[in-house]
């Protein structure tokens, strides 16, 4: 079948106007990786908790899943007094419907984590940087709990590219994290802002 000039355009004009329809509808995600200070000084919660509990509700009418996680705060570092933090964090699963947000951190009951939030007005806190705010402890070989940072922290203000197995991602011990977090802290770069 031979397509004629005008058929050409035709076709050519739906497939544009294809491309701008679903074009409006896309979203994207884009995170800046933050230093540590930055991530220190920009909370306004940080505590090391254990996870309790992850409830998933619909939000916005519908249209999205959040999560509800609350730990059980073993230390408060910045912030808060009660012996337990519930913030929100986008992505979840209810019945059928999984919905995944790419750079959101996910939870399980029972995991270890130092969490730095942001709080805004009186709504429910939210984790810093999306999993730029959650450090998680785990167990080693020996049964040494460390510290993995997050993969996307950044290490100073120079781009720089994300390698796995990188030196500067290397598990610390839960005591050696806490001292830097709090000389961070003292050195008022970690200050609130």
């Amino acid at each position: 079948m031979r397509y004629t000039a005008n058929m050409r355009s035709f076709l050519a004009g739906i497939v544009l106007l294809g491309v701008v329809a679903l074009a409006a509808s896309l979203h994207a995600t884009v995170i800046v990786p933050a230093e540590f200070r930055e991530v220190v000084s920009g909370s306004d919660l940080i505590a090391y908790g254990r996870v309790v509990d992850v409830r998933p509700q619909w939000a916005d009418q519908r249209r999205r899943i959040d999560s509800v996680v609350t730990a059980e705060v073993l230390s408060w570092f910045k912030g808060g007094s009660d012996s337990t933090v519930s913030f929100i964090v986008p992505g979840g699963e209810i019945g059928r419907y999984r919905q995944v947000m790419i750079g959101a951190p996910s939870f399980a009951a029972g995991e270890e984590v130092f969490l730095f939030l942001k709080t805004q007005g009186s709504a429910m806190p939210y984790v810093f940087g999306l999993n730029q705010g959650v450090f998680r402890v785990r167990s080693d070989d020996t049964g040494t709990r460390k510290v993995t940072t997050p993969a996307l922290l950044a290490v100073s203000d120079q781009p720089e590219t994300v390698r796995r197995g990188a030196v500067s991602r290397r598990p610390m011990a839960v005591d050696d994290f806490t001292t830097e977090l709090r000389a961070v802290m003292a050195s008022g770069r970690g200050a609130a802002r």
